[in-house]
Parts: structure tokens; C-alpha cells; sequence
């Protein structure tokens, strides 16, 4: 018995370790070096997934500026020479930015595909957002979100402020709540205002609930998003899955047509799916838990370390405080409680370098995202000074924390310099040199080329006017001001904006208006 049990299994770890072997890649002649890891399948998932940017540093010195590691059944080839960065936008005919995302979306959100050649739609929906996020269109999202912060900010917040004492909170908690109810209200509206049953206040007060149940259920739907993004099917995170229903119920058309005042973008997409797609009424419902999931997921950390990091940054503060003031004086508007709300066009708001500096610092420190490209097949990657072959379905992906890192292009990288992205004239600077060159992509958090992120514009505006009306109607200070600084949550790493490991608590009250 003991030997048939020997034998059995001695067969069964030959045949895996025989599996194994034969299911590694062989680097071909003109192939980038290649890292197998020792997993079968996972190859050197767990090493990347623990620090991504210490593993490519150490994958970079071994081999040079790219290389290819198998992480979880795909070959990735990392480029690392930001030099090197417009040869891959050049590669368009071979190399495919959508069927990624596509992918990525409908295993994330639960919609069917979105890829036009699936049959399901024939919505680009690339065209729907640059559409709709930039132009004309975001003078409308900007002046929208800017009535709804401070409604958000100061209105509904009123029975927080009495007696000018100080109110303490999570400064993630509070950036969170803040920027999600603002940015719900200014995509999705509000609900339809009626003259019976209840009282304006008490209509308010029952939708800010309402939106604040959504952003429990978007938090714990958002607690996993990594895992679906590797592949995990949704049914094994029972609270997370029940999560993405209610915001999927929440935003079935037959409920945002009880709204008024939804943006260019929700309305657009309202009537594509209704009219091009082939989806049922929650496959079109979870393609707008996309969109609020897009519109929040790095926007809300971004906030969160920009502030934070003015708040650590008495430098900062002073010269981010007086470009508010000097913006808002020059157009004769003022902050206050009785209603009157003021209103930054985006000319304005174009016009604070050093706010726009102060939040691509902390961009900057916090970004961890990734550019993928897919092959579509064979074909030869021609670099300045060599060229390798890459296969079909195999990924090209840059990995800009290592730009952003780098010492020659950032002095002292890991410092907050407010100051990094001005002149000496104040203006921006656009000036970033690796090996005594001037480098064309320095700065990628949005990510690059056609792919790169249509929302970027009113992400940065949003942004600005939280800081807007934050150092013009409250004081705020760090409880403890000797607090470090969090760091950063590496499991959403390649997803954008990192978010804090811990939170940090702060206090804040109304000035004297």
C-alpha cells in the first residue's frame, strides 16, 4: 500500500514539475530578457504585487531598460527609459490601448463587453468622454461642482458649526464624504424637487442619506476592485458583490430619469445605451457604476494627499492661501453662508500655478499607474538605439513611478517640494532632463498617448475648487502636527492614485465670514 501510494505520488509531482517546464516561455532570439518566476501561472505575480516599484528597480539594474516578467499567465515587457516612451505611442498599428480596458471593465463592473466588434454596442465610448469631460462641456461640469461643494462644504454641514468650535475628523473620511457627494451630485443631479409632502430641507437631508449609503456600498465594492481587476470572479466577496447591485439599482435609468440637472455626460450615455447597445436595464445601469467608480476612485486619494500635504507644508499653505485670495478678490467674489455662493469659470481657475503645482507634487508622490498595450501580433518594437520582437497578446507596459522616482529627473524624489513644477517666474515649468536630456513624458499620472485619461481636466479643476473653498472658509490644522506621512496602500498599485494606509486626523472650523 505504501509503495502504490510512493508511486502515485512521485507520478503526480513529475507530471506537475514535467507541466511546469513545459509551460515556461523560452526566450526567443530578439526577445527582451525574460523573468519567469517560480510559480507555474503566477510566474513573479506575488514579488511585483508586494512592492512593484523595488521589483522593477532591482529588474531594471539586472537587465537594462526593458524586460519581460510573466505575471499571472501573461507576458508583460517592461519599457523603463522615459526616453523611450514615444517610440511605444508610435506603435499604433500593432499595439491595441482599448482591449484592456475593455476586458478590464466588464470582469470589474459586471456589464457585457463594450468592445464595438463583440456586437454588444456600437458606442465609442472614448469619443462619449472626451465629449463630454472636455470643451464646452466642462465649463458645465465645473461651474456645477463648484455649487455643489460648497452646498456640500458649508450648507449641509451647518449643525457642525456652532460656537466656532473645532469639528475633528478623518482627513480621508472628510475629503472622502465631500468630494463623493459633490461629484455624485454634479454627474447624476438631484432628485426632482416637488412642492407636496415634504419640506425642501427634509427632501435634502433624505437624498444626502441616500447618497451616502452609496458611497458605503461603492467603498466596499472599491475594498476589491484589485481582486476583479486580476481575475477573481466578484461571487467570492459576497458584500462586495451585493454592494455593486445597490449601486447598479441605484443607477437604472428608469431612477436617474427621477433626477434633474444630470450632466451632458450621464445624459449622452442615457441615450447611447438605450439606443446602440443591446444590453438589458442593469448591464446599461453598471456601465454608469463605471463612470462614478472613474470619477472617484483616484480623484477622492488625490484630494486626500494634496491637502494633507499643504497641511504638512506651512510654505505651502501661505502661497497656495494667497493665490485663492488674490484670484477671488480679482474678481470681486467672496465665500459665505447666506446663499451666495461664488462661481471660478475655468479661465480662473487656469490662473493658480501654484495650486497646480502643489497638486502635481502630490500627484506625483501618490500615482502608481500603469500603461498597458496589448499586441495584436507579431511584430519588431523599434527603440532609439535597438529594437526587440514582441509576440501577439503579449503586453507593452510602462510603469511611470519609476519616472516619477527617479532621482536625475526629481531632486530628492521622495521630498513634497510645492514649488517642483514652477519656473522662476512663477509659471509652470515644463523643463525635466534625464541624461543631460530634455524629456518629453515626465509627469503620467493620467497615464499617456490616446489612452490617456479624458477626465483628467475636471479631476484637476475638482480638486482646486475643494481647495478653493477649504482655505477661504475654514481654518484647519493637523491634530498632531508631528504626524507622519501615511504609506502608501501598495494592493491598488497600477490602479492610479494610491491611497493612504491609515488615515490622519485633522480639525477644522468656520472662519469669521
Amino acid at each position: 500500500m505504501f509503495l502504490a501510494f510512493w508511486i502515485w505520488g512521485t507520478a503526480i509531482i513529475l507530471c506537475c514539475a514535467l507541466c511546469f517546464l513545459l509551460g515556461r516561455r523560452r526566450r526567443r532570439q530578439g526577445e527582451p530578457p525574460l523573468e519567469n518566476g517560480f510559480l507555474p501561472y503566477l510566474g513573479c505575480a506575488l514579488q511585483f504585487g508586494a512592492n512593484p516599484l523595488e521589483f522593477l528597480k532591482e529588474k531594471q539594474k539586472k537587465h537594462g531598460h526593458i524586460f519581460t516578467c510573466h505575471v499571472a499567465g501573461k507576458y508583460i515587457h517592461f519599457l523603463t527609459d522615459p526616453s523611450s516612451y514615444h517610440a511605444l505611442m508610435r506603435q499604433g498599428k500593432y499595439l491595441d490601448w482599448k482591449k484592456f480596458h475593455f476586458a478590464t471593465s466588464a470582469k470589474a463592473f459586471g456589464h457585457g463587453s463594450i468592445d464595438p466588434a463583440e456586437g454588444n454596442t456600437t458606442e465609442n465610448f472614448h469619443h462619449t468622454f472626451i465629449r463630454t469631460l472636455q470643451g464646452n462641456a466642462l465649463d458645465a461640469l465645473i461651474e456645477a461642482m463648484m455649487e455643489n461643494l460648497q452646498y456640500v462644504m458649508l450648507q449641509s454641514r451647518t449643525s457642525k458649526f456652532q460656537s466656532n468650535t473645532w469639528v475633528t475628523e478623518g482627513l480621508y473620511t472628510f475629503c472622502c464624504q465631500v468630494m463623493f457627494e459633490s461629484g455624485f451630485l454634479t454627474l447624476f443631479g438631484k432628485e426632482f424637487n416637488s412642492n407636496n409632502d415634504k419640506s425642501i430641507s427634509s427632501k435634502q437631508e433624505t437624498e444626502r442619506a441616500h447618497i451616502l449609503n452609496a458611497l458605503e456600498n461603492f467603498k466596499e465594492f472599491d475594498k476589491i476592485f484589485p481582486a476583479l481587476v486580476a481575475g477573481l470572479p466578484i461571487h467570492l466577496f459576497k458584500s462586495a458583490h451585493s454592494a455593486r447591485e445597490k449601486l447598479g439599482e441605484a443607477l437604472l435609468h428608469k431612477n436617474l430619469l427621477k433626477r434633474d440637472n444630470l450632466s451632458e455626460l450621464v445624459t449622452l450615455r442615457m441615450f447611447l445605451n438605450d439606443t446602440l447597445s443591446t444590453f438589458d436595464d442593469m448591464e446599461k445601469a453598471k456601465t454608469h457604476v463605471a463612470v462614478l467608480w472613474a470619477s472617484q476612485a483616484n480623484t477622492i486619494p488625490a484630494t486626500f494627499w494634496t491637502l494633507f500635504y499643504l497641511l504638512k507644508s506651512p510654505e505651502a499653505m501661505r502661497d497656495a492661501t494667497k493665490e485663492v485670495q488674490s484670484i477671488l478678490g480679482s474678481v470681486g467674489e467672496n465665500i459665505s453662508l447666506d446663499h451666495k455662493r461664488i462661481s471660478l469659470n475655468r479661465k480662473q481657475l487656469d490662473n493658480m500655478p501654484i495650486l497646480d503645482s502643489i497638486i502635481k507634487e502630490a500627484m506625483r508622490l501618490s500615482s502608481a499607474s500603469m500603461t498597458f498595450r496589448v499586441a495584436k501580433e507579431d511584430f519588431t518594437l523599434h527603440l532609439e538605439n535597438d529594437f526587440y520582437n514582441i509576440r501577439k497578446d503579449d503586453i507593452v507596459a510602462l510603469y511611470p513611478q519609476l519616472l516619477h522616482f527617479d532621482p536625475e529627473i526629481y531632486a530628492d524624489p521622495l521630498t513634497f517640494k510645492y514649488d517642483r513644477f514652477l519656473n522662476e517666474n512663477g509659471e509652470e515649468k515644463t523643463d525635466f532632463y534625464r541624461n543631460g536630456r530634455k524629456l518629453k513624458y515626465y509627469y503620467m499620472p493620467f497615464g499617456t498617448g490616446i489612452a490617456k485619461c479624458p477626465g483628467r481636466l475636471f479631476a484637476v479643476h475638482e480638486i482646486k475648487q475643494f481647495l478653493t473653498v477649504m482655505l477661504s472658509c475654514f481654518e484647519i490644522e493637523l491634530v498632531d502636527n508631528s504626524v507622519k506621512c501615511p504609506s502608501l496602500d501598495q494592493s491598488r498599485a497600477g490602479l492610479g492614485i494610491l491611497q493612504p494606509s491609515n488615515d490622519i486626523d485633522f480639525r477644522y472650523r468656520l472662519k469669521c465670514l
